[in-house]
Parts: structure tokens; sequence; C-alpha cells
């Protein structure tokens, strides 16, 4: 019988006991849907962390400046000014794997308003660098450049949601927005990147929607601040391509440490080390859910073997009449394999149906991120006719080995 035939063949005798078929079919579709669900699940985390980092720069170590009360920091100013751009520069200077920094500091802003609405977000002033180690991209107009800050220009950079609000009615570009008693002229749209999540790690992102950026040099000679504040609020060190960042991270710690006579007053957030963190998370949710999948196929795989033994008993005459009519050992065990293996097909790609339906059930309900993975696909499909073909494997050697003049005479 050629491979068709025998598929064929296959499907009419699965088709004679659905209910059972059905039933063994379970196993493999859990199986391979939850397969499929958590690969796609774990590379959509995956890629939603790479654009959430990105956004911090993966190759950036961030030096933020901490928040005390009035009494602790009163005390630590004793012996720290806090953070500073010399801190940046000779950091710059004396660490050769760390190629520039940008800085940032906070403007405590009371109101902001424009001609058509009023905003609660802040406002930040940064150094002209600051989006080329971000990763920021424009929607519309300019970034601020080193002539802004040179002049202590009254020029801004929105947010994509500042920009909503302060300019319902759109183009932005060219108007006027009033952070507390100074006017700025508006040239420039940071567009809005897709993520889905707020926080990372414990780090909060995406809060560069919801900022007003203008140059360092004009927000911190433009407007006071408190007598005990740092120079700056935070800094971002980008370290050599190739280069750990982990490790820049320690020498950088040291130095600033140093430079502030051993005064805990900053932290450091290091991108990289918060992506291999969420790798090492996410690779325990893997093997923990690659366990449960493994299991159900291995409970479909037992399944298909109960199947195929009982098929064995009921069709001990024909296996007989097969024999006695010329069928080898080995075109019985061709016939049965095949079953077992049509019952795994038909099993997988059933699976790969409810794996697609279960990853958008659970991306909806959970807000998790998902990536379709051809590869996770096709892994989950060859397990399931792996599987098939093991566990029929000693069913149609049974099969094969009966004897024909006691097959064709049992009842």
């Amino acid at each position: 019988m050629n491979l068709v035939g025998l598929f064929k063949d296959a499907a009419v005798q699965l088709q004679q006991h659905k209910m059972r078929t059905f039933l063994t079919l379970l196993g493999m579709i859990f199986g391979v849907g939850a397969v499929i669900a958590m690969l796609n699940i774990g590379e959509g985390a995956q890629r939603e962390a790479l654009k959430m980092i990105d956004s911090m720069g993966l190759n950036n170590v961030i030096v933020e400046a901490k928040d005390f009360e009035e009494d602790e920091l009163r005390e630590q100013r004793k012996h720290s000014d806090g953070l500073s751009l010399n801190d940046g520069k000779v950091a710059v200077e004396a660490l050769p794997f760390i190629t520039d920094f940008a800085a940032e500091k906070v403007v405590e802003t009371y109101h902001v308003f424009s001609e058509y609405a009023k905003f609660d977000g802040q406002a930040v002033g940064v150094s002209e660098n600051y989006f080329e180690l971000a990763h920021f991209d424009l929607s519309a107009g300019r970034l601020l450049n080193q002539q802004d800050g040179q002049h202590f220009s009254q020029v801004a950079l929105l947010g994509a949601n500042t920009a909503r609000t302060l300019f319902p009615l759109g183009n932005a570009v060219g108007k006027s927005v009033k952070i507390n008693h100074l006017w700025f002229e508006v040239v420039g749209i940071l567009e809005a990147p897709f993520l889905k999540k707020k926080e990372f790690q414990g780090v909060k992102l995406g809060d560069e929607q919801n900022q007003i950026f203008i140059p360092l040099k004009t927000a911190i000679h433009r407007f006071k601040s408190e007598l005990l504040d740092p120079e700056i609020t935070r800094i971002k060190l980008a370290t050599e391509p190739g280069f750990s960042p982990v490790m820049a991270a320690q020498a950088i710690d040291a130095l600033v440490k140093g430079r502030h006579n051993d005064i805990d007053d900053y932290k450091l957030i290091v991108p990289a080390a918060l992506l291999a963190q969420q790798k090492q998370t996410q690779q325990i949710f893997n093997i923990v859910m690659s366990c449960v999948a493994g299991i159900s196929l291995l409970v479909g795989g037992i399944g298909i073997m109960n199947i195929m033994l009982a098929t064995v008993l009921e069709r001990t005459k024909e296996i007989g009449l097969l024999r006695a009519i010329g069928a080898t050992q080995k075109n019985i065990q061709v016939q049965f394999i095949t079953e077992s293996f049509t019952i795994s097909i038909l099993g997988g790609l059933l699976g790969v149906f409810f794996g697609i339906a279960l990853s958008e059930l659970i991306a909806f309900y959970s807000q998790w991120a998902v990536s379709w993975s051809l590869s996770a696909i096709v892994l989950s499909f060859s397990i399931c006719a792996l599987v098939g073909l093991v566990f029929g494997v000693y069913p149609a050697i049974k099969a094969s080995k009966l004897d024909p003049i006691d097959a064709l005479q049992s009842d």
C-alpha cells in the first residue's frame, strides 16, 4: 500500500471510534498549545524588554541622586555636594571605557500651560547629547542642540503626551508654553514608543512622554532650586561598545563614592544588568512551562499507546487475515505506526490553533506582549509528531508478532 493509502486507511480506522480518538487527541492538543503559548509569550517578553531597555540605553550606566528628608540631606551636605556635572566630566576623563555622558536636572514646576490648556507634567533640563544616549526619535521639529545651551535659549522639546495635552489641535512646533515664570518656544516633539509596561525591574519607564525638555544650562541658571538640592538629578554614562556595563558600573561607583566622601547620596542603574535579570526570570518561567507542556505531551503519548493497544486487541482477526494473505510483519508495523502518527499529526495541527488562541487570550487578559515565532510552532509540532511515532512503536511491534493462526481463531 502506498503512503496516501496508508493515511486514508488510518483516518478510516480513527473515524470508527470518534470519542476515543478525540479524548486521545486532547493530551496532544494541550501539550502543543502550551508549548506554543509559552514560547510566544517568552519571545514577546524578550522583545518588550529589549524595547524598554533601549529607551534607557543598553550600554549606559545611570547615576541618579537619591531623595532624602531635609534633616538627613542637610547632614549629608556637610560632606558631599551631591551629584554634579563634574562627576560626569571626571568619569569620562578618568575611565577610558566611558565615551560620553549626558546630564539631567528636574525643574520644580508649579504650573505649565499653553494658550490652549494646562499640564501637570514635569520640566527637565538636559544636555544636548541626552537624546543620543537615550535613543529617542522625533515625530516633528528638531532636538535641542549645543547652541541652545550656550545661549541659555528658552526653547523646549515636548514629549508626545505633553504635546497632545497642551496643543490638542496639533501643530505644536513654533508655539509657546509657559513653565513657571518663563515662556519657551516649542522646537520639537518626541515620538511615543509603544511600551505596554511603565516599569521594568523596578525602574519607571515612559515618563519622557509626559515631560518638557529644556536646555540644561537654562534649567540651572534660570530656575530657582533649593539650596540643598544637587546640581543635577541624573547622569547617563555611555560605555565603550563591547565593554561590560556591569564592570563599568563598579568602577563608576568607586569613583563617585570617592568624590562624595563615601556618602551614599546616589544610586546606580545598569540597564544591561536589569536585562540579564529579566532574562534569568524568563528562563525560569520557560523551564517551568516546558515541564508542564512536556508532561502534557507525555500523557498524550501514553494515550496514543493505550488506544493503539486497544486497537490491536479489537483487530486481532483482521491482523491474522492480513498475515494469511501475505502481509509481512513490516507491513503490519507500518500500518499501525501510520495510525499513531496520524493521531499525533492531527493533534499537533489542532494544538497549533489552540496555542495561537491561548496566546491571544493570555495576552488580552494579562496585558503581556506576544510575539509570534515560526520556530515555536515548528518545534512544538515536530515534538508532537515524534511522540506519536515513539509511542506507536510498541503497539505496532506487538501487532506484527501475533501468530496468524491464533489471530484467525480468536473471538
